[in-house]
């Protein structure tokens, strides 16, 4: 049996993102008195959840060094499935939308694990290359045919129900996400084959595990994250859109990254990735408390991602 390699991971920077966190609130109580309203914080947390769930799938595809990039279309297709599928259908036929849409989301994370476990072309070329596939394939669908879109009900009550009307439903859904991910880190062989692989591919294939099986494995989980971010968004909006799932790429690596996981492979935990969520999240909402274009949000991910990848990079150095 091989070990979890602990001694591999990182002491994940969990204190220091709870310090920014606690930062990021009082910059934004000091700015605008209701940013401490439960409403609002709610309101966030709910806007966290739809990133948290796609980050619990990158974490896994990062924690092996590779990287998912083709989770925007991933997102849009299987929001737009889901919809079409649950308006041609009425009553308890339109629960197959979300069906429909999660299996889109599993097949498409099932080519890009193909693509980098087997043909052994790298994660960042051919996930960019199924995005941009996706993309057109969607606005050739949406060009030739009239999309008719609207959420099933279960997918607006998970989108944009509430317990008791405090808690978003959505908020509970990455709950469960984040509870089947440490599950999986934790407690089975494919979590501890993950930070092996990660760790050093060879070294995994020479002691017996079967590389391409967890990489696969991690892309499909991967592409269900994003499908399920996707049936929870078009639940909260009410329909399915092109394009709405770009806005969540950066962030979903910057969370992940922010949380401690090594974009280099092998180290990190999940719970660093709870913690980079939740301050992505409040970092976007301080950038629009200030009126900040969304370009600059976007520039701001990026230079998160870049400061980080280097920090890493140093350390695997030295």
């Amino acid at each position: 049996m091989i070990p979890l390699p602990m001694q591999h991971q990182l002491k994940t920077p969990t204190g220091a993102v709870l310090l920014a966190l606690v930062a990021l609130l009082l910059l934004g109580g000091a700015i605008n008195s209701q940013y401490f309203s439960p409403t609002y914080l709610l309101l966030q947390l709910q806007s966290g959840a739809f990133l948290g769930v796609i980050a619990a799938g990158a974490t896994l595809v990062i924690l092996l060094g590779h990287i998912d990039l083709s989770v925007p279309w991933t997102l849009t297709v299987a929001a737009t499935v889901s919809t079409s599928v649950a308006r041609a259908h009425g009553g308890i036929w339109a629960e197959l939308g979300p069906l429909a849409g999660l299996v889109a989301g599993a097949c498409i994370g099932l080519l890009n694990g193909v693509g980098v476990a087997y043909l052994r072309i790298p994660s960042l070329i051919w996930t960019l290359a199924v995005n941009t596939i996706l993309l057109g394939a969607v606005a050739f669908y949406a060009g030739n045919t009239v999309v008719s879109s609207a959420p099933s009900p279960g997918m607006a009550l998970l989108g944009s129900g509430k317990i008791f009307g405090v808690v978003p439903n959505a908020v509970l859904v990455w709950i469960v996400v984040s509870i089947a991910i440490v599950w999986v880190l934790r407690r089975t062989l494919m979590g501890r084959y993950i930070y092996a692989v990660g760790t050093r591919e060879i070294a995994a294939h020479m002691s017996g595990i079967n590389t391409r099986q967890v990489i696969l494995g991690a892309f499909v989980a991967s592409g269900i994250c994003s499908a399920l971010a996707g049936l929870l968004l078009a639940g909260y909006a009410g329909q399915s859109y092109q394009r709405m799932g770009d806005p969540f790429l950066l962030p979903g690596i910057a969370a992940v990254v922010v949380g401690g996981t090594s974009i280099l492979g092998g180290r990190g935990r999940y719970s660093g990735t709870v913690a980079g969520v939740l301050l992505i999240t409040l970092m976007s909402s301080m950038l629009s408390l200030l009126r900040v274009p969304e370009a600059v949000k976007q520039i701001s991910y990026g230079l998160v991602i870049l400061v980080m990848v280097g920090l890493y990079s140093r350390k695997q150095v030295a």
